[in-house]
């Protein structure tokens, strides 16, 4: 059987907890043929019943750890798949400490945990069984910043060519619990006069008007606003031209609850307004 470009095929694999789900439910909402945890050897005879149904023209499979008893000889099959199909494989995957926390939030158990419920070795084992998958991912993407819209948004994109072709993240956080990874410009703005220590201001953020006013009041922030717009002015169109898809700005001040809030947002406002392009926001330690 020869190789048939006009029938797509993507192979979503990468890390538990890095958004595998929700990659696939784009797609299927996209119009893919979407099948999880599928059996790899069984892959082709899919593949062969669909040929001709075009319900089921362009495919997407989910390849997991779960699957590990079927990933022996995957790096063979995947090079005969390609040689047959348009298939491509998306790889997720994020930082230990996010999946981590994604873990304990949805308290699901890891398909490798042992009875002693060591989590991060679960992790540390995924990593190294998926390697070989990982080598040879035509895309490997990074989800520990990104929320689920945004993730979806992402795939839809990339591989549905829906919505727009370049889009920005706005990312508001507290220094003292870590610098965010994958940012691609960042921001300290812990010189602004802090509302933590305003007695009235402390128990709200920066998304409620008092603070916001106290923050924008202060000259320093207007400097600072005006010349941050003018080199976002300047770099934007610069990773528009170089063809990323999305840019994300992390913006941060000490706990990441007051300042960085109010600066995000009326950041979102300057670029919708001048670049008219969706801008998404993330306020990580609200």
């Amino acid at each position: 059987m020869g190789r048939t470009p006009e029938r797509r095929l993507i192979i979503v694999t990468g890390l538990s907890g890095a958004g595998k789900s929700v990659a696939l439910r784009a797609l299927e909402d996209s119009g893919y043929f979407c099948v999880d945890n599928f059996p790899f050897p069984l892959l082709k005879d899919l593949l062969k019943l669909t040929r001709k149904d075009k319900q089921t023209r362009h495919l997407a499979i989910g390849v997991d750890i779960r699957e590990r008893a079927f990933l022996t000889n995957i790096q063979s099959d995947v090079k005969d798949l390609k040689r047959r199909f348009h298939a491509q494989i998306l790889f997720l995957e994020a930082d230990s400490d996010v999946l981590l926390r994604r873990y304990k939030e949805t308290r699901r158990p890891h398909p490798l945990q042992d009875s002693e419920g060591n989590l991060q070795k679960a992790l540390e084992a995924e990593r190294q069984m998926l390697q070989a998958l990982r080598e040879m991912a035509d895309l490997i993407v990074d989800t520990s910043s990104f929320s689920p819209h945004q993730l979806r948004q992402y795939v839809m994109q990339r591989f549905c060519g829906k919505g727009p072709s370049f889009g920005i993240t706005l990312l508001s956080f507290g220094y003292k619990y870590g610098i965010p990874p994958n940012v691609d410009l960042l921001f300290d703005i812990r010189f602004l006069r802090n509302p933590h220590f305003v007695e009235t201001l402390r128990p709200l953020t920066g998304l409620d008007e008092p603070v916001r006013e106290f923050v924008l009041k202060d000259p320093l922030t207007e400097e600072m606003l005006m010349r941050l717009k003018d080199l976002l002015g300047f770099l934007i169109p610069l990773y528009q031209r170089e063809g990323k898809s999305n840019l994300t700005i992390g913006i941060g001040c000490t706990g990441g609850r007051h300042r960085s809030p109010v600066i995000v947002e009326v950041l979102k406002g300057f670029i919708a307004e001048e670049f008219k392009v969706p801008v998404h926001t993330l306020h990580r330690e609200l």
